[in-house]
């Protein structure tokens, strides 16, 4: 947008009189007509000066350019609107950065942290069941209870990978209800993990339902983490 207006190229206030508007014509025509043999002839400016000199001379012509001119942003509102609307586009352009970085955090940590931590979680609570209902055979087989101790440090060693991979990451503030869920999740594990390996050690029945107790609260646990992850990707 050019800032210059017919007040510019006559070189006057628009608070000029019609004989001052005149005067400055005859001044510039006689400045800038080709016929005037002088340095500072100028065919395109004598005809702006003319363009310039036709809409103010008219007072009809003259009111409706003032209203135009009005209308318009001045110099520092249009330079004003051009930082805002740039300024407005590199918002958009951080905020658009920011989404497409906070779904590669998420994508990265649902695939490198919530998968594998929820597949060792599962190899963890699994196989309780079973190996409580072998063990109750006879508690006092050395068999049995070599297998029972062999499934608890599978379980440590699966608990431990768990926590390394949960620890990994930061956790993205979208997934911040399931990264809650998974911690308590292991925490839950981790002391249910030594209940049931003092079970082994005085074959006391408290600490075997206290261990099968936390291990049911750590599967409810791994199942709100699920409904928080599958309620992300239904509003994504």
């Amino acid at each position: 947008m050019s800032e210059s207006n017919h007040y510019d190229t006559l070189k006057i206030s628009p608070k000029a009189t019609p004989t001052e508007i005149k005067q400055a014509y005859r001044r510039l025509a006689k400045l800038f007509h080709p016929d005037s043999k002088s340095g500072t002839a100028d065919s395109d400016k004598i005809i702006e000066v003319n363009a310039a000199y036709e809409v103010l001379n008219d007072p009809t012509r003259r009111r409706s350019y003032d209203e135009q001119l009005r209308s318009l942003p001045s110099p520092t509102q249009y330079r004003n609107r051009q930082q805002r609307t740039a300024d407005a586009q590199q918002s958009y352009q951080h905020h658009r950065q920011t989404s497409q970085d906070a779904d590669f955090h998420l994508s990265r940590w649902l695939q490198q942290v919530y998968k594998p931590v929820t597949r060792l979680i599962g190899l963890i609570l699994r196989p309780l069941d079973t190996q409580v209902d072998e063990l109750a055979a006879d508690p006092f087989d050395d068999e049995l209870m070599g297998n029972f101790q062999a499934y608890l440090e599978q379980c440590r060693h699966y608990l431990n990978q768990a926590q390394l991979t949960f620890r990994s990451q930061p956790n993205p503030p979208a997934v911040a209800g399931a990264a809650a869920s998974l911690y308590y999740c292991l925490n839950q594990l981790g002391d249910g993990i030594e209940e049931l390996n003092f079970f082994t050690l005085n074959y006391d029945d408290h600490y075997l339902h206290v261990g099968q107790e936390l291990f049911r609260i750590a599967t409810g646990l791994q199942y709100e983490a699920q409904d928080a992850v599958r309620d992300l990707a239904q509003k994504v």
